[in-house]
């Protein structure tokens, strides 16, 4: 990413668009936890202050449960304790004390033996002190915090969001309904803002006001230029974006890149108490130890559900097994995914799915809705896409031919919000690995989500890249780096995007243009077409038959090829293809080469090697390349 930006603003510093990120704070791109230690008065280790604190703490980490916001005191003078924490009001109760038990590690790790200190996670905050600090509002030592994409009309953009965020001050501060908390949704040109901002509820009216005012002044002051941000303070949040934030992460804990005692490495711990808690036992027993009872599915049910996976049910055939529709007892239409007992690879996709996808939530990610294990059988179920996957509709030219260039620019921007939320604001970073059209379904209003998770990958803390000798996914959606030496990161996931971007505009599949006449793939072709400045004719005629507007179909072939160039650090990062998709007036960078090879190369007497496993079923399918 530095890189890429780096050329990003290199490129277009004489048009004074962008601005190098040497004048941003280190917090601009830092992930969470942030912190905060004013002082340097500390404690002794095994003090009665010490002993204090670790109470307080522990009862912070309590309350949370059934509170959004809570302060209390520990210990007798002169080692008595004043703490409290806020979580966003948008989080669950589960969530805020999942994110309160990660900040109360966190701040032990990340400020030591100080008696003052607060850290910042991406939906709550945590603050101690020796001195009482209870309804005083304090507005020093804010953190500031920016998208790293800038705007065009920066001084517009500034006093466009000046008057947004005041407005939704008020609300916070004096409409009592509002307790302090309002999220916001407002029309800016052809895109939305959205805006959240929230008090400490210990705070008088006056005092919310002056904090998030004083929050507002500060982000403006600092990062009006750019196209999104948010001010951390110890009485107040404030925070605005392009995207849709604050819902994307309402089930969602975060997790600290501080490293919790034991050496235990951020989030891997409680991924392996949950892999404890659903292992299967010779793949026959499946614990469910702390799960929630909604979720799991009784085989009863099931089959009532889908009249006991009758072939009249069956929506197709995938890897992992056969997937059929339901109807629950309450109605739902559901899709079931049913581990086949000849699959090899299904049972540890089956806890991977389960572990990751009933953890995420977002409009653009399909939804887990349970499971089932009963005896042999495996079984998850998900809600029902009644359009099917892009896949049946993008290389049906019937079905494609009813589908204008708007519904498929809503499906870019939903692939791509999915996918950001996936690498960047979900609790863990996860890499998809098996992004194709297969895998995103679209629901009744053509929305489009992100399925199949049985492959993906959780990266830790400052983790960015992992190699793997087990090369899983679907020739023509990896990136060369991954087919070829089994290295994979964001960007492999930002590779598969630009290649489904580019096929929904030509209508023609990547790897169908295998030994054509035109080129090798359909990227060679995209490419070849875009260095001559021929680049519409590779625009499905259909597309531009009709009303579209032609200045975005080639904004969107423009990032498309960013995507799928040849070197992983050229590519940008989703939160940057989502602001190229969301404001026109963004400069892009001149693509380079897009890579050509996407899957190993072997002999043809090693073709037995490989076994390539890639169906539609609904959309739920599992997919692997096995070199052994």
């Amino acid at each position: 990413m530095a890189n890429f930006q780096g050329r990003l603003v290199k490129s277009i510093v004489f048009l004074s668009l962008y601005l190098p990120l040497t004048l941003l704070s280190d917090h601009a791109c830092a992930d969470p936890p942030y912190r905060l230690c004013p002082t340097t008065t500390n404690y002794s280790n095994d003090s009665p202050f010490q002993k204090s604190l670790n109470h307080l703490l522990q009862t912070l980490s309590s309350n949370a449960s059934s509170s959004k916001f809570y302060n209390t005191t520990t210990g007798t003078d002169p080692d008595e304790v004043y703490g409290a924490y806020m979580c966003l009001d948008y989080v669950t109760n589960q969530v805020c004390q999942d994110c309160i038990t990660i900040a109360s590690e966190a701040i032990i790790s990340l400020c030591g033996n100080v008696k003052e200190a607060a850290v910042w996670e991406e939906v709550c905050q945590l603050r101690y002190s020796g001195d009482n600090f209870f309804g005083q509002l304090n507005v020093s030592d804010n953190i500031a915090l920016a998208n790293v994409l800038n705007i065009l009309e920066p001084e517009k953009f500034r006093t466009f969001v000046n008057e947004t965020l005041h407005n939704l001050i008020k609300l916070a501060a004096f409409n009592l309904s509002e307790n302090m908390y309002v999220t916001r949704r407002v029309p800016y040109r052809d895109r939305t803002i959205y805006a959240l901002v929230q008090c400490t509820k210990d705070l008088s009216a006056n005092e919310c006001n002056i904090c998030l005012e004083r929050a507002l002044k500060d982000t403006l002051d600092k990062y009006y230029f750019s196209i999104g941000a948010r001010l951390l303070s110890r009485s107040c949040y404030l925070r605005y974006e392009f995207y849709e934030f604050y819902t994307a992460a309402t089930s969602e804990a975060p997790t600290s890149s501080a490293s919790p005692p034991n050496g235990t490495k951020r989030g891997e711990g409680n991924i392996k108490n949950e892999t404890a808690e659903l292992e299967m036992a010779n793949n026959k027993n499946f614990q469910r130890k702390n799960v929630d009872p909604k979720a799991c599915f009784d085989l009863a049910s099931i089959h009532a559900a889908t009249n006991t996976f009758s072939d009249l049910n069956m929506l197709g055939q995938g890897g992992f097994g056969p997937v059929y529709k339901g109807i629950l007892s309450d109605g739902r239409e559901v899709a079931v995914k049913r581990l086949s007992t000849c699959s090899e690879q299904g049972s540890e996709e089956f806890t991977n799915e389960v572990l990751l996808i009933m953890k995420l939530q977002h409009k653009n990610l399909v939804r887990l809705l349970g499971f089932c294990v009963d005896q042999d059988e495996k079984l998850l179920v998900y809600e029902y896409m009644p359009n099917s996957s892009l896949d049946v509709i993008l290389f049906d030219s019937e079905r494609r031919s009813q589908l204008d260039w708007h519904t498929y620019y809503d499906i870019i921007c939903g692939i791509a919000r999915g996918l950001l939320y996936l690498h960047e604001d979900s609790r863990l970073k996860i890499i998809h690995r098996d992004l194709k059209p297969n895998n995103v379904l679209l629901d009744h209003e053509m929305v489009a989500k992100i399925s199949d998770f049985g492959m993906a990958r959780i990266f830790y803390e400052n983790q960015n890249a992992a190699n793997t000798k087990r090369v899983v996914g679907t020739y023509g959606y990896m990136a060369p780096e991954y087919a070829m030496q089994g290295l994979f990161s964001i960007k492999s996931d930002v590779f598969s995007f630009g290649v489904i971007l580019l096929e929904i505009i030509s209508g023609r599949k990547n790897s169908g243009f295998f030994l054509t006449e035109h080129a090798q793939t359909l990227l060679g072709y995209v490419w070849r077409l875009w260095k001559d400045g021929k680049v519409l004719e590779c625009v499905d005629p259909m597309l531009l038959e009709s009303s579209s507007p032609i200045e975005e179909i080639l904004r969107c072939i423009h990032i498309g090829l960013l995507c799928v160039q040849e070197d992983p650090a050229d590519r940008p990062t989703m939160s940057t293809v989502v602001g190229l998709l969301g404001i026109e007036s963004l400069s892009r960078p001149e693509p380079r080469q897009s890579a050509i090879a996407v899957g190993r190369v072997v002999p043809a007497s090693d073709h037995h090697l490989f076994s390539t496993i890639s169906s539609s079923a609904n959309g739920l399918t599992v997919s692997a390349i096995s070199t052994g």
